[in-house]
């Protein structure tokens, strides 16, 4: 059986026991980056004395992922396998989709733990309120195709969470500031972690916030979705109508609150 474990975006209080026992029962361990899983497990068992029985760790990542499943599709079937990302949910923004379709395509039972997550946590810090939001993931490094992107995001009327790098958050907020200097933007650096800190300010004065501070560390944000704006139809259009007088009267009533037969015989009188 596979579990994907959920591990802790940067405070390590956040693991959960049940990632813990499944920890400690499993007997193959996948794991994007085998040296950062087993500093966090070091870790574990310093703090929650977390034991390990005989554990084999794979890594398990974009470039070897296919090649890793002929490796272990047996042990999928009979040994307690799990799969850890490193840091956050698994098979978001990580390869660990790759496993559940190869489950999913081979009836082999699999489960998924609940956990920390930077996209819904960032969400949450935002006080945005529309309620409605997309997750994007790390938007191209570069070229044509990042600007589409960006533009798209920028259009839409959804609050959209991005993942950035430390060495491209600048560049990011520019880029934004040029399509639309006033758009709101809620920034956090390091969640969880000692040094968190949250910004939500226009995308220009976002951008001269971040060149006097120190811009090392983890990034994610969420831009403000574009106000979709509703024309209300005035008095001139609903005269320009070629409709009923009657019709026209009802309309008038519901823009100004006057009694339907008023608006109907100030009609007739200018007609």
């Amino acid at each position: 059986m596979l579990t994907l474990l959920p591990t802790p975006i940067g405070n390590i209080a956040d693991i959960t026991y049940r990632t813990i026992d499944n920890i400690q029962k499993a007997d193959l361990i996948l794991c994007e980056d085998t040296r950062v899983t087993k500093h966090l497990l070091n870790i574990l068992k310093d703090r929650y004395n977390l034991k390990l029985q005989d554990v084999t760790f794979l890594s398990f990542h974009e470039h070897n992922g296919k090649e890793r499943l002929e490796k272990i599709k047996e042990s999928l079937k009979d040994k307690n396998v799990v799969y850890m990302s490193d840091a956050g949910m698994p098979v978001i923004s990580d390869p660990g989709q790759l496993l559940v379709k190869y489950c999913q395509d081979n009836n082999i039972e699999y489960d998924v733990l609940p956990g920390a997550s930077a996209a819904p946590l960032i969400y949450a810090a935002s006080g945005f309120d529309s309620g409605k939001f997309f997750f994007y993931g790390f938007l191209p490094n570069k070229g044509k195709e990042r600007t589409k992107e960006l533009n798209k995001i920028c259009s839409n009327s959804f609050d959209t969470i991005i993942y950035e790098a430390p060495h491209r958050i600048i560049k990011l907020i520019e880029e934004i500031t040029k399509i639309d200097e006033n758009r709101e933007i809620f920034l956090a650096k390091e969640l969880t972690k000692r040094h968190q800190k949250y910004y939500r300010l226009s995308a220009i004065k976002l951008l001269e916030e971040l060149k006097k501070s120190a811009i090392k560390g983890e990034w994610a944000l969420v831009i403000k979705g574009k106000e979709e704006k509703t024309k209300t139809l005035d008095l001139s259009d609903i005269l320009s109508l070629d409709i009923p007088p009657k019709a026209k009267a009802k309309l008038i009533s519901k823009v100004t609150g006057k009694p339907i037969k008023e608006c109907y015989e100030e009609l007739r009188a200018k007609s």
